[in-house]
């Protein structure tokens, strides 16, 4: 349990620390907040992004009023103990103006994560009517011989120099490969794991 009193305040004039809030699924920045010590001890203890207002002088949980919750998944302290990054599930726009994010960033950002994501989802879940749920039922053999179909398909618009089919062709693929990672018990994340060790 993350406490109050492991971080230094003293570099913030009000005493607060910073909460940079992430999206847990894309990485994507959603919006900063401030925290005190209640307003840690309640993000923890609720699994809802509480925050302290520094214009109302009162907590405020995201999503009491909008519905629009931010489900915490992770705390992590930055390196001088004096700002906090919080990985949350957005339950709804983040923003009060209705966006994602506070940023304006472009709302596609970190959208490859946010499917594999769906697609994890779609195989817990098994809805009728998904194509997801068709390739599941089919098993590993069908999946990975969409993967080698959809890959010869963008080998081929690559070569010919086409490069809106490619995109096109590309954008199957990496959908493909997702649900064949699904099907595997991997992810997107695992990938990185893999490659980041290469890397070294």
């Amino acid at each position: 349990m993350m406490t109050f009193d492991q971080f230094d305040v003293s570099k913030n004039a009000d005493g607060l620390l910073p909460a940079i809030v992430q999206d847990a699924n894309t990485l994507q920045v959603l919006m900063l907040g401030y925290m005190n010590s209640e307003a840690l001890e309640k993000t923890q203890a609720t699994g809802r992004v509480t925050f302290w207002s520094r214009t109302r002088k009162e907590l405020w949980t995201k999503g009491n009023t909008s519905g629009n919750f931010l489900e915490l998944k992770s705390l992590h302290a930055d390196c001088d103990a004096d700002t906090l990054l919080v990985r949350a599930i957005p339950h709804g726009p983040t923003c009060h103006l209705g966006t994602r994010n506070c940023f304006q960033t472009t709302e596609t950002e970190g959208f490859a994560r946010y499917l594999g994501d769906v697609i994890c989802r779609r195989h817990a879940e098994m809805p009728e009517g998904s194509y997801t749920t068709k390739l599941f039922l089919k098993g590993v053999d069908k999946i990975a011989q969409k993967v080698g179909e959809e890959a010869v398909e963008t080998v081929i618009e690559a070569v010919a120099g086409r490069r809106e089919g490619f995109l096109y062709e590309a954008s199957d693929l990496v959908y493909h490969l997702l649900v064949l990672l699904e099907q595997m018990g991997c992810s997107i994340n695992d990938i990185e794991r893999e490659l980041a060790q290469r890397h070294k």
